[in-house]
């Protein structure tokens, strides 16, 4: 499972860099429509930090010194999945509101 937990974290990191590097080159040139972060709207964004959540939970809970189960590890990444998506639409919500 440290497998499945490092390969999603490093590929949701890369579309995070994507994410934030294009926003600033599309803001920077003028070309809005280009924005990935626009173009994959609140859902992509919500993956994208899903998918982060769920890698560091995963390895946090993996790597932990106490003996935990591979189930209890799953538990733990899907929880902290679960709370990244929550995290990421409080932040665009509150990001919308100003």
């Amino acid at each position: 499972m440290v497998k499945a937990y490092a390969t999603t974290l490093i590929l949701a990191l890369v579309a995070l860099a994507v994410v934030i590097i294009g926003g600033l080159l599309a803001t920077s040139t003028g070309r809005d429509r280009i924005d990935p972060g626009e173009r994959i709207g609140v859902g992509g964004k919500a993956v994208i930090g899903a998918a982060i959540g769920f890698g560091m939970g995963g390895l946090s809970a993996e790597f932990s010194p106490l003996a935990l189960d591979w189930t209890v590890s799953l538990i733990i990444a899907v929880v902290a999945a679960a709370l990244a998506v929550v995290w990421v639409r409080l932040a665009v919500r509150q990001a919308e509101d100003r």
